[in-house]
């Protein structure tokens, strides 16, 4: 049975400020004819000799088998104290390649699903994932005894030219039953590119994008091509943009074109797609609704989910000048397990650094953002964007952050703001946004070094990670500082490892906290990979950091998690159990 539902069914304070972004709204169509004109006309802008150009740049069934074994053992039945992934909100969280309920710790490296009991300290299960391959990026949900694998993969195919809108990804999401040995119980498979999704309960919404797949037949160095690309761009019918969402048993879906929105500014010819999924009743009708315009950043917070991303004329060659940067923010509303509903759009100038440069809270949408006009007249904001009817409105804003340097950090924690620029020095700046029309600043550090990644530790304190740096600016090695934000900002600790990174100054899911005993877990690397990292394990105390040890194991160490009084560690070759009190080994569970 095939379901391709596409058919038509502040007060600003005194002295100059910069203009505001410009404005922007969705525009929904009431019918496919509309839609598919506008689809067309956006893509002929693009076409050039060899197909599709000025894309803009993102800051990314079958068999199973088991190993032997039924259920996990009757001492593992009651779950224990555990740590969680590291997610922006505790309403929304976020996929990662290891999850535990306490009970059971399910984990997703080359191409298999592993369930490890922490009582036994052994791998009770190995499920094979059809379909999915030792470099493809795989990540993971939990929703009772029941796991979400969702995986961007590189698909293969036949013959000398790859098919039409090949962009080398492709998404497929498994639904793997955990009640007894795990088994595969759902698949759905598309030609779009995953970005991210958020849970809550039992619900998860996948945001992903995808590209016009048409066949260009013109060629580099014929001038008749891009006329000849243009006419099948007129050719092309909807089904070349509306990504189909495929279901294990052949059912598939696309978005209702009374489902599909565009900005009220432009035209766009890719399109970004919200799904909606109740992991407790399976894969099956995806709810697809979705913009036709580019994104890459995704927050959400169980109650709103929020995509921005930047216009295509921003990354177009052109003698023309180009527009200044600005970000382009798109809200769903969350009400509810069905479908979301579009909310509202609006547009700050500048770009974001990642998802913590966004927060909702009292009704308002704060964002920090950075323009980077030519470097040294660059400036960081504070915005804040009030929803009024189908707009995302500024209301306030603080300008002139970190002059001549762009953002590494922002928190945002209640009614405060902490952003961290970096030239040479690094300003941790503390933005007071009790009054959401008046933020003001209220503190500034500046240490040489900067802060990539800000924590929350309790009792007035950040943990931050990052580099160390001389007074020119060069970076010398790993720096974990401690904070104390309850007044005017100041570091009361540091520890530095030097030349070492951490991959948790671009993934915070690699950082891990555990408030009960102050225990730190940052993996650092000497090398250009991870396959070196360590788990670099310390001890944050209420004024003090201190190395309490560290962990080494093959492949490095990407992520950890406590269960219990047991510290778990993992690459893509296995998984190590460490005592917490003595850092005293325990086990080594290899990948096999």
């Amino acid at each position: 049975m095939t379901l391709l539902a596409a058919g038509c069914s502040g007060t600003p304070p005194s002295g100059p400020r910069p203009d505001p972004a410009p404005a922007v709204r969705l525009v929904a169509y009431a019918g496919c004819d509309a839609l598919l004109d506008d689809l067309r006309r956006a893509t002929v802008d693009r076409v050039g000799p060899d197909g599709l150009s000025d894309a803009p740049m993102l800051p990314a069934d079958g068999t199973w088998a088991l190993s032997k074994g039924g259920r996990l053992p009757a001492e593992a039945a009651g779950p224990q104290e555990h740590s969680a992934t590291n997610a922006h909100e505790p309403g929304a969280d976020e996929p990662d390649r290891v999850k535990t309920d306490g009970r059971r710790i399910v984990a997703v490296a080359a191409g298999r699903l592993r369930v490890i009991d922490p009582a036994t300290r052994k791998i009770a299960h190995t499920l094979d994932l059809p379909g999915s391959g030792r470099f493809d990026r795989a990540e993971l949900l939990l929703s009772g005894d029941r796991a979400l694998v969702l995986t961007n993969r590189a698909p293969s195919y036949a013959g000398d030219a790859p098919p039409p809108g090949y962009t080398g990804r492709a998404m497929r999401l498994t639904l793997v039953d955990l009640a007894g040995p795990p088994k595969i119980i759902g698949t759905m498979d598309s030609d779009v590119q995953y970005l991210d999704a958020r849970q809550s309960g039992s619900t998860v919404r996948v945001v992903v994008r995808s590209e016009p797949r048409i066949a260009f037949p013109g060629g580099t160095g014929r001038e008749d091509a891009i006329e000849e690309n243009r006419v099948e761009v007129w050719k092309a019918p909807l089904d070349a943009w509306l990504p189909a969402f495929t279901l294990g048993d052949g059912r598939a879906y696309r978005a209702p074109c009374d489902q599909v929105s565009r900005p009220s500014s432009y035209k766009g010819s890719s399109m970004l797609t919200v799904l909606t999924l109740d992991l407790g009743k399976g894969l099956g009708d995806p709810q697809p609704i979705a913009v036709t315009a580019d994104g890459s950043t995704i927050y959400g917070n169980g109650k709103s989910l929020y995509v921005t991303g930047m216009p295509p004329e921003l990354f177009r060659w052109s003698t023309k000048k180009r527009p200044e940067p600005h970000t382009d923010i798109y809200k769903f509303d969350l009400g509810g397990s069905g479908r979301p509903r579009y909310a509202a759009s609006g547009s700050v100038k500048g770009f974001l650094l990642n998802q913590y440069a966004m927060s909702e809270h009292g009704g308002n949408l704060r964002l920090a953002t950075t323009t980077d006009r030519d470097g040294a007249k660059s400036q960081s904001s504070v915005h804040v964007l009030a929803q009024r009817g189908a707009r995302l409105d500024q209301v306030g804003r603080l300008d002139g952050l970190g002059k001549g340097e762009r953002i590494h950090a922002v928190r945002f924690l209640g009614a405060t703001a902490y952003v961290v620029t970096f030239r040479r020095t690094d300003p941790l700046y503390a933005v007071d946004l009790t009054d959401p029309r008046r933020p003001r600043r209220t503190g500034e550090l500046k240490i040489t070094g900067y802060s990539a990644y800000l924590h929350p530790a309790g009792g007035g304190r950040l943990l931050g990670v990052g580099q160390a740096a001389e007074t020119s600016g060069r970076t010398t090695g790993l720096q974990v500082s401690l904070f104390d934000v309850s007044g005017a900002p100041r570091r009361i600790a540091a520890y530095t490892l030097p030349g070492a990174t951490s991959q948790v100054e671009f993934d915070p899911h690699a950082f891990l906290y555990w408030p009960k005993s102050g225990l730190t877990v940052v993996p650092a690397s000497r090398g250009d990979g991870m396959a070196d990292a360590e788990a670099l394990v310390l001890t944050v105390t209420g004024s003090s950091i201190t190395r309490a040890g560290r962990i080494r194991q093959p492949g490095g160490v990407v992520r950890s998690l406590v269960v219990g009084d047991t510290l778990w560690t993992f690459s893509d070759d296995g998984a190590r159990a460490t005592g917490t009190a003595a850092l005293d080994e325990s086990a080594w569970l290899p990948y096999r």
